[in-house]
């Protein structure tokens, strides 16, 4: 493993730098609602001189994130949510042809992702940008000496989100962080379309198995499980969804899905995808109804998803067929198949999102950091919303790079939405 100075970053080689760089090249191709905030960037430095400091997956589309933001004047460094989620090669390429500081590498232990994370917070940053909160969590436990210097941080992920409102809940929120996650320019493409191919582009790469024919259980109907159970359904697979929320079972049901309780559900899938953002979901009850054969795996940014810890224990062994599947044998005889250790199965065997779909996601995260520096006197210790018109402005951009052209409102029809005198 390549490692580095500190001040450079920790990757596993420094040698794939130039294939990292040609994969960061090809994914701009497909993000040109960044592309032209990067542009903007570069011409009003919005972040001139403020530290960022970037707990996201490591991948081509956050590297071009990284670049939108250097352009518009940040001092960045980056380390890995994920343990499984880094493109080393991109990871390389981030230190050696972009001078981004960057800590990650693939399949690092929990010692190793950790000390990643301290290595960004060793740069004092000033602003936080996290995929699943740990970088905040982290600075408020062991470092609230830096708190004084925080002005903002932005949030990726529904996972994090959650954690952060619970914080606000308990009155510890550290500084304010806008919810990017919440955009719907994000969560109603990014999680939907992005997590319902690449989830299932994850599960074809770890197993090579048909999705035709089969049965997939999708735990949670979110926005990320609508893209799960629509793609899956897409593939020809025949859907179940398991819920706990009335409104989105009973609009699952109405999608023309399945839905049934997990104990239920346990008995009959063939693919266990679980999208919660919850905990144990999946536990050791259902494990040991399952199919011989069942393949289990995670969608959601925690492993926690799955009780992993309890399948490990009542299992007779362990084996490792494929590179990203883990083959657990029962007690009964039958074999639990669980990839990517139970972390997002995307990113763990796949490549993560499109860059297209990434494209409105970061073009989020980059004028969300902007929107913060230029704001954060006025704001207070909360979670916010992406303001409207910044989700406005990137799905007008993204319309415009599509080449697609909607109508705008007559004088007269204005006039009449802001009226209330008009009637039958």
């Amino acid at each position: 493993m390549a490692v580095l100075e500190q001040q450079k970053g920790h990757v596993k080689d420094i040698g794939l730098a130039d294939q990292g760089k040609d994969k960061i090249e090809w994914a701009a191709t497909f993000m040109p609602v960044l592309a032209q905030i990067r542009d903007r960037f570069a011409k009003t430095k919005p972040l001139a001189g403020v530290r960022i400091g970037a707990c996201l997956h490591v991948t081509t589309e956050t590297a071009n994130l990284m670049l939108a933001l250097k352009a518009g004047g940040a001092e960045i460094v980056l380390c890995a949510s994920n343990p499984l989620s880094t493109q080393d090669d991109v990871a390389a390429a981030l230190v050696k042809h972009y001078e981004i500081p960057t800590f990650a590498i693939k399949g690092e232990d929990e010692k190793t992702y950790y000390s990643h994370i301290e290595a960004v917070i060793a740069s004092k940053p000033q602003m936080s940008m996290d995929d699943g909160c740990d970088l905040v969590t982290t600075i408020y436990t062991k470092h609230k000496e830096l708190l004084k210097d925080m002005i903002g941080g932005c949030e990726e992920t529904t996972t994090g989100v959650i954690r952060l409102h619970a914080m606000e809940k308990d009155g510890v929120l550290p500084y304010p962080v806008v919810a990017v996650n919440d955009a719907l320019t994000k969560h109603m493409f990014d999680n939907r379309y992005g997590t319902g191919q690449s989830t299932l582009d994850g599960v074809i790469r770890a197993t090579n198995v048909l999705i035709a024919g089969g049965t997939v259980v999708v735990v949670g109907y979110g926005w990320c499980g609508r893209g799960v159970a629509s793609r899956a359904k897409g593939l020809g697979a025949n859907v179940v969804v398991t819920e706990i929320d009335p409104r989105k079972a009973l609009e699952a049901a109405m999608d023309g899905f399945q839905v049934m309780s997990m104990a239920e559900a346990a008995k009959v899938g063939d693919i266990f995808v679980t999208v919660t953002g919850n905990y144990h979901v999946i536990r050791q009850e259902h494990f040991e109804v399952m199919k011989d054969g069942a393949i289990v795996c995670n969608s959601g940014h925690f492993n926690d998803e799955l009780d992993l810890d309890s399948l490990e224990k009542i299992a007779k062994s362990k084996t490792k067929p494929r590179q990203f599947v883990d083959a657990y044998k029962l007690p009964s005889g039958k074999t639990v198949r669980v990839l990517g250790e139970g972390r997002l199965i995307n990113l763990a065997a796949g490549e993560g999102h499109p860059a297209a779909v990434m494209d409105m996601s970061f073009a989020n995260q980059a004028m969300a950091a902007s929107y913060l520096a230029q704001n954060y006197k006025s704001l207070e210790k909360k979670v916010y919303s992406v303001p409207n018109e910044i989700d406005e402005e990137v799905a007008l951009l993204k319309l415009a790079a599509m080449k697609i052209t909607i109508d705008k409102p007559t004088a007269e029809q204005v006039k009449y939405m802001a009226s209330w005198s008009e009637g039958t």
